[in-house]
């Protein structure tokens, strides 16, 4: 074998490698976020199925307070039994701006039923990468009892039907695209025909 042969050969074999290697890199990339992308999903989809449960549930407190505390674009909080237990919890998901769907919970005091709201008992993040006010889309929309959207300027009590929706994308850049996860729940505790 001659010495070109031989530089022909390694030239050859060094294409070869680094096509393969090229290709084997651009696979890996590419199944590391569809991994990502369906693991949080997965984790989303887990998170709207605990909301929606927890809503179904709410009640009135242990300190007569009515079922929905707070109703907001990206946040609600309201009461409701979410450990089975004897007492009633307060509880609020909120989005934040940080893409981070957030759960915090707050017992009652055993005593006395009150709820020290000034920090929670427990903070759970229920799902990240939610890309609702990147696209500017609310977390949740409340309704009355004859399917008519409730302002945020009007009263709680009014609200009968609440729906929830996340947008889940680990790369808003990347394909594939955006998921829309819904949940929607008719407060059971409460409602008046609905």
């Amino acid at each position: 074998m001659s010495l070109v042969e031989m530089l022909v050969v390694v030239s050859i074999f060094s294409i070869a490698m680094l096509a393969l290697m090229t290709s084997v890199s651009t696979l890996y990339r590419a199944n590391s976020y569809a991994i990502a992308q369906a693991y949080e999903i997965f984790n989303a989809r887990s998170g709207v199925q605990t909301l929606v449960r927890d809503m179904r549930e709410m009640s009135f407190a242990d300190d007569g307070s009515f079922p929905l505390a707070r109703k907001e674009a990206h946040l609600i909080g309201f009461y409701s039994d979410i450990d089975r237990d004897a007492s009633v919890e307060y509880v609020e998901y909120e989005l934040i701006s940080s893409t981070n769907l957030i759960k915090r919970i707050y017992n009652a005091s055993n005593t006395i039923p009150m709820y020290n709201l000034s920090s929670p008992d427990e903070t759970i993040v229920v799902s990240e990468y939610i890309q609702n006010i990147v696209f500017g889309t609310p977390t949740f929309v409340f309704f009355d009892g004859v399917g008519n959207e409730v302002v945020s300027s009007g009263s709680v009590t009014d609200v009968q039907y609440i729906q929830s929706q996340v947008i889940v994308n680990v790369d808003a850049a990347r394909n594939p695209g955006q998921f829309m996860l819904r949940g929607s729940a008719a407060l059971r505790n409460i409602t008046n025909g609905l």
